[in-house]
């Protein structure tokens, strides 16, 4: 089932006059002073994104004084929501900087990737995150970073409550109830089940249980035995209290600050922790190990942000200055500072290599991605997919039966 709300909206706006489709801005990216206007609209990852943009455009404008460089930048939480409404209106960004393109692809609404990147700047991507972004023989984005996903936890609390660190689902209940029982001001485990990261919680506990978003033939099965089992049971650590007590509305961030205030014992999170942490102000005696599972084998979570163009029949002229800006970002020492601020892994090899230069320990975070899974993005409905198991965990959280609910998304989305 491939969406096309979007489409059909613009062609819609088109019938009635309201407002111009995607293809016929080209005229529309010259600012009040003659230069090439290009717009952005990129993620908030941390404390320190808005800054970092502020700085770049400073900089890239000044280097690139025939072309004017405007970015925006929104949290995770709304840019779905953002641009989905600037879509519909014909108002989309140039460039956008989001973890989802399939949807969009699928709607006509994006340029080859390759169209808009130079050659020299397209070869320094790992080609395993490149085919992360590839349909039917074309890559439509390019990465923007990394992060793979790893259980952190407090060693003092543990320690405290007499527990090993646990590698089972078994051990890791067991593991809730003591430190519960030793210190019930200490939330034991960590779970964000809202519009951020609730797709990451579902894929943490399917994964680790033999299922997931698809079969081994990459079909959906979102109802499959392995998933009903494995939400049942990341519902039920909240609802026996051994989580955090808001999970449908406490955020990533919101555990990534319990975690740094020695609130939370134990969280998944991603490799940027301790520098967010660091950030804080936070001081916490952590270690990192595998996220606990339930086959023997744990299984990390790969995620892969992107940049894509939105297809505005650009002149030769304004491609030329989508390429300077990709080449502007993607520059070896400029690329590196980016995702070293934020404490996330490289998307490109020689990026790779200089993090690895600055901070040897970043070297063991880099050969995690060659054993991630990955959510699969290439897949045109895996915007409502991704939406739609939140919804489950949103709901379950709620008393809803997870069998019925997933039985119900698996109907929806692969009309089964």
């Amino acid at each position: 089932m491939k969406k096309k709300l979007v489409a059909s909206l613009l062609v819609m706006s088109m019938a009635f006059g309201m407002v111009a489709c995607g293809n016929s801005k080209s005229d529309d990216k010259k600012s009040e002073d003659g230069k090439t206007a290009i717009s952005v609209v990129a993620a908030q990852y941390g404390q320190n994104t808005s800054d970092w943009w502020d700085n770049f455009v400073k900089d890239f404008n000044k280097d690139n004084p025939d072309i004017d460089l405007s970015v925006e930048v929104v949290s995770w939480n709304d840019i779905s929501s953002v641009i989905d409404t600037r879509i519909s209106g014909g108002k989309e960004p140039d460039i956008l900087n989001i973890d989802v393109f399939a949807d969009y692809q699928a709607d006509d609404l994006l340029l080859p990737i390759q169209d808009v990147v130079s050659e020299e700047t397209y070869n320094k991507m790992y080609p395993a995150f490149l085919e992360q972004s590839e349909i039917d023989g074309t890559v439509w984005a390019i990465p923007d970073l990394a992060s793979a996903r790893a259980m952190y936890y407090n060693k003092d609390i543990l320690d405290a409550a007499g527990v090993e660190v646990p590698t089972t689902w078994d051990e890791l209940k067991a593991a809730c109830e003591k430190i519960k029982e030793t210190n019930p001001d200490v939330y034991p485990w960590g779970i964000d089940m809202t519009t951020d990261e609730g797709q990451a919680a579902f894929a943490y506990y399917t994964w680790n249980n033999g299922g997931g978003f698809v079969d081994e033939d990459g079909e959906w099965a979102l109802n499959s035995d392995a998933n009903v089992e494995a939400v049942e049971y990341e519902i039920g650590l909240v609802k026996d209290g051994l989580t955090n007590e808001k999970p449908a509305t406490e955020t990533r961030y919101d555990l990534q600050d319990l975690f740094g205030a020695g609130k939370l014992a134990m969280v998944i999170a991603p490799n940027s922790l301790p520098t967010y942490c660091a950030d804080g102000g936070y001081e916490v005696n952590y270690g990192v190990a595998s996220i606990p599972t339930n086959t023997g084998t744990s299984v990390s979570a790969g995620v892969m942000d992107r940049f894509m163009c939105f297809d505005h029949d650009y002149s030769d002229e304004q491609i030329e200055a989508i390429k300077t800006f990709f080449d502007y970002f993607y520059d070896d020492a400029r690329y590196s500072e980016w995702v070293l601020m934020e404490g996330f892994l490289p998307a490109t090899q020689s990026g790779a290599e200089a993090m690895v230069k600055a901070d040897p320990s970043q070297e063991s975070w880099i050969s995690i991605l060659d054993s991630c899974k990955f959510y699969p993005t290439a897949k045109a409905e895996w915007a409502d997919v991704k939406k739609g198991v939140i919804d489950v965990e949103q709901r379950a959280l709620d008393g809803e039966d997870v069998k019925t609910l997933l039985d119900e998304l698996q109907t929806t989305i692969a009309g089964e």
